[in-house]
């Protein structure tokens, strides 16, 4: 089945593009999401006026993406979560929190476009690239951070590492090897 495309669609072509797809992806996907337009005839004809258009709103696009790609680059967003043994987060920052944060401070981003390859789960500065158009993107500071104020980074792997040093002893196992020796 051939289709136009009305939307860039990521794998499969630009707006405006003539693109062969399975039968089912298109009547199923494409076209029940105006995505695309089935590639008859007369759709054909219109897509030279569709790529005329296109081309012009791709440049205002990119010049918007481009001023707030600019603004963007500034930000920073600060999480505080709980955190549990070894700096690693009792849940995580996904990419929902992140655009929920960037919209507090008067930026409207929506969360497909915070390119996060999984949530973060462990406390720390992360650098997180926002798509914006094409070829333009931002790289957003992320900081995770413990909501404990008296918390200080490593302290519960060494905390963890006595107890069970205490609990050993506790059993009796170092005086067995002691006799043993």
């Amino acid at each position: 089945m051939e289709v136009i495309l009305k939307e860039d669609v990521e794998s499969l072509g630009h707006r405006g593009d003539v693109v062969k797809v399975a039968t089912g992806y298109g009547r199923n996907y494409l076209l029940p999401q105006r995505l695309a337009i089935e590639a008859t005839p007369s759709n054909k004809a219109v897509i030279v006026q569709m790529k005329e258009s296109s081309i012009r709103r791709a440049a205002t696009d990119k010049a918007a993406a481009l001023e707030q790609a600019e603004k963007l680059s500034g930000v920073e967003v600060t999480f505080e979560r709980k955190v549990g043994a070894n700096d690693v987060l009792f849940g995580s920052v996904t990419s929902a929190d992140i655009a929920a944060a960037i919209a507090e401070q008067g930026f409207e981003i929506d969360r497909r476009k915070i390119a996060l390859d999984e949530p973060l789960k462990q406390i720390g500065e992360f650098h997180v690239p926002v798509k914006l158009f094409r070829e333009v993107s931002a790289h957003v500071k992320v900081t995770v951070k413990s909501d404990d104020p008296n918390y200080v980074p490593g302290a519960h792997a060494a905390a963890a590492a006595l107890a069970e040093d205490q609990a050993v002893r506790g059993t009796g196992l170092y005086e067995d090897e002691r006799e043993r020796d």
